[in-house]
């Protein structure tokens, strides 16, 4: 199975080299988009677990370059916008890198300082863990990876300073994440609902039906009245308690039944768009023309499957001493 092999299976994927975006996820940002208009009036974007990058191309080329090319505008007046991932990434032009831990509240501080104090206007995060293809085990990492993530993305809507304004009484906030839809997924939707008035769950055309992934968007920022960020987790335990306080139980089940809740869903993208499960054939090919796979935009420049791929060269030519390797070769 070579590469035009992959090209004909996934039409998204071939679009996405032949674009310049470094991965077939870009799409799903410009289909939200397309659905939301999550970019409008947007100054300052913090990208959450952003390699290889292509969210990040997406807000260069919608927000950064658009306003850099514009003949009125200022240095004062770019889009700010701020990658956080653990790996290192390729340079995208009007993206600034911070390479840190997303579950740590540090690392938000670092983004506010780039933000001179400010607050963030828009939040996106296409993080997920490594799958294993139990479904249970999968979505319980997943919502607690966002979870852990819920303090940096507190103090990134509020911000240290109120130097934003908008016309809504609540701070023009959207926040978009990847969940796992599944059966606990109403506790995520009613915890996320605690800090935003409209959460929508969505499914990008470019989303493989086969994927169980949808994207949480979270629109206008309005905390509980008197919420301090120190008492985060105390809240979220409340949310998964029918009782109250002194049953801390933070299963999803007694949302079922006669406290059910219904989760608004939407499907994005029409008909006419390109179909993520339907194989299409490369250009040419019907005429009996040959057509030409493209390597990838921007290969990863620190995969963490980096060592895996080392000492597997190293079995197939028979080394031995695998512990001498030099693990920063770029062979």
């Amino acid at each position: 199975m070579g590469k035009a092999s992959k090209d004909k299976r996934d039409i998204y994927y071939r679009k996405a080299k032949e674009e310049g975006w470094r991965a077939r996820s870009a799409f799903k940002l410009l289909q939200i988009d397309e659905e939301f208009n999550i970019f409008e009036g947007v100054k300052r974007v913090v990208d959450l677990c952003a390699a290889p990058g292509s969210w990040s191309q997406v807000l260069s080329r919608r927000l950064y370059l658009p306003a850099k090319s514009s003949p009125d505008c200022r240095d004062s007046d770019l889009p700010l916008i701020v990658a956080i991932d653990l790996q290192p990434m390729a340079p995208i032009d009007g993206v600034i890198q911070v390479q840190g831990d997303i579950t740590n509240a540090r690392t938000a501080e670092v983004v506010i300082r780039h933000f001179d104090g400010c607050k963030a206007d828009l939040v996106v995060c296409d993080g997920a863990p490594d799958v294993t293809g139990l479904h249970d085990m999968d979505e319980f990492v997943q919502s607690q990876l966002i979870l852990a993530a819920n303090p940096l993305l507190v103090v990134l809507c509020i911000g240290t300073n109120n130097c934003y304004s908008c016309t809504s009484s609540w701070w023009k906030i959207h926040c978009k994440i990847v969940v796992f839809r599944g059966k606990d997924t109403s506790l995520l939707y009613c915890q996320l609902k605690l800090f935003f008035s409209h959460v929508t769950f969505a499914k990008p055309k470019s989303s493989r039906n086969s994927s169980i992934e949808a994207f949480a968007v979270c629109e206008n920022y309005s905390p509980p009245e008197g919420f301090s960020e120190k008492d985060l987790y105390h809240l979220l335990e409340k949310i998964g308690s029918p009782s109250g306080v002194e049953d801390l139980d933070c299963r999803s089940g007694w949302l079922e039944g006669p406290n059910k809740v219904y989760i608004p869903f939407l499907a994005c993208g029409d008909l006419n768009g390109y179909d993520s499960d339907r194989s299409y054939p490369l250009p040419n090919s019907s005429e009996g023309g040959c057509y030409k796979s493209l390597d990838p935009v921007q290969p990863p420049i620190a995969p963490p499957y980096k060592t895996a791929l080392e000492l597997k060269k190293a079995a197939n030519h028979g080394i031995l001493k695998i512990d001498k390797l030099s693990l920063n070769s770029d062979e």
